[in-house]
């Protein structure tokens, strides 16, 4: 599963640490067409916070109850400008709904 696959999960599991759910989005796009980039960034987003906010996340994955939602964005390719702060945004949106965006780069 990839960042492409807009209508899927790409990686959930549980914190051991933590005790959070972690829901990963696998995102290895270079930045070579930033709008296209930041689109498919967006459907695969919305998706993630329809996931959770709909409590599908409680019955796809019952671990995840009364667990708070982690959605961790792993990049291959250090974001744009403009992707840092879009990030930003989406993070605000994560929060409305009580989930956290944390995002990262890893080569």
């Amino acid at each position: 599963m990839t960042i492409e696959d807009a209508e899927r999960i790409d990686i959930i599991g549980i914190d051991a640490a933590t005790g959070d759910v972690i829901l990963t989005i696998a995102n290895h796009l270079d930045w070579s067409d930033e709008y296209e980039h930041l689109t498919t960034l967006q459907k695969k987003l919305n998706a993630y916070l329809a996931f959770i906010e709909s409590g599908e996340i409680n019955e796809t994955y019952p671990k995840a109850r009364a667990r708070r939602p982690i959605i961790d964005v792993v990049f291959k390719y250090e974001p744009s400008a403009t992707a840092t702060e879009f990030l930003r945004h989406a993070s605000s949106a994560a929060a409305s709904i009580g989930a956290e965006l944390r995002s990262r780069v890893k080569q």
